[in-house]
């Protein structure tokens, strides 16, 4: 006999429901059916992909930047890192080359690599084993390289993405760079910098003020591309999880101070964890007058290329 004066509620009177009238989510139309390769294509595997969450959202996705190439709006891609070191570059400039991308933003970070992967086909250092004696992001090209871009632009009046990209065109590896890549087809690129964040930072050589000066200039050629994504743009944020959130919802917000629109517009973010900063200044804050947001969860090196493939089966 239990001594607990509340007794386990009686179920005797519980009410059913029929499962035939029972509202659902989910039904035999959404499943996915299994994939034959034979004969077949990237659209026959997305097509085959349940209708449900993810796979709704990228296929949403893709006919979102589908529409805004035959209508030809902005497709802008913004990216850290982490995108240009699992190999994705090559991936990226073939969306150049097929329009499905228009401009470029990226961080510091993905600069610095990019542009060593122009200078000498390799990068991102072994942290743990440089940095207990201070040779952790103290490449003599790297800063050499950055630095003089910067000074570069900030004499001339361009930004740092431009002259990032005129600098490394003539690279030994240049056609596997991003930034020279879009240099040489005249695509916008721009380089967003927070000072002591990048290796090349701690070098002697770097002129702060050039680097404020080129970087803000940036900011300032971003904001005109956000304006582009007016009815019918995209913008996807690839791997950045703070730095390029930010300055894209103060970009949206400063277009739309100086009198633009800037409506019915989608946005994206790809990447393997879905951020605060992300998630609320990309997917949801910028479009929530109109417009999608998207997030999709994965890891670059296989969304980014699956994205594309899917693409690259709409030709005009």
């Amino acid at each position: 006999m239990s001594e607990y004066k509340i007794k386990p509620l009686d179920f005797s009177k519980l009410r059913t429901v029929p499962l035939a009238g029972r509202p659902a989510k989910v039904n035999l139309s959404h499943f996915g059916r299994a994939y034959r390769p034979q004969g077949s294509s990237m659209t026959d595997f997305v097509d085959s992909l349940p209708h449900l969450l993810g796979a709704d959202q990228f296929r949403e996705l893709a006919a979102s930047i589908l529409h805004a190439r035959v209508a030809g709006r902005a497709i802008l891609w913004g990216i850290g890192g982490h995108v240009v070191k699992c190999g994705l570059a090559p991936v990226l400039i073939d969306l150049m080359d097929r329009e499905l991308l228009t401009a470029l933003a990226m961080n510091g970070a993905a600069a610095i690599h990019d542009l060593e992967i122009a200078l000498s086909g390799a990068t991102s250092e072994e942290v743990d084993d440089v940095l207990k004696d201070g040779r952790f992001g103290v490449s003599d090209e790297t800063a050499a390289t950055f630095h003089g871009a910067a000074t570069a632009a900030a004499r001339n009046g361009i930004g740092l993405g431009e002259a990032l990209g005129r600098s490394l065109a003539g690279a030994t590896n240049a056609e596997k760079s991003l930034l020279a890549a879009a240099w040489s087809r005249k695509i916008p690129a721009t380089v967003h910098v927070a000072l002591g964040t990048d290796t090349p930072h701690n070098d002697p050589r770097m002129d702060a003020a050039a680097l404020g000066t080129t970087s803000y200039h940036d900011f300032r050629l971003f904001a005109s591309l956000v304006r582009g994504l007016d009815e019918g743009g995209v913008y996807l944020n690839v791997g950045s999880a703070v730095l390029l959130p930010e300055i894209f919802l103060k970009a949206v917000s400063v277009v739309r101070n100086l009198g633009n629109p800037l409506s019915r517009f989608d946005t994206a973010n790809l990447d393997f964890i879905q951020h605060y900063r992300p998630t609320r200044n990309v997917v949801e804050r910028p479009v929530a007058g109109g417009g999608h947001g998207f997030a999709l969860t994965g890891h670059h090196e296989i969304m980014v290329p699956l994205l594309a493939a899917y693409l690259a089966e709409f030709e005009d």
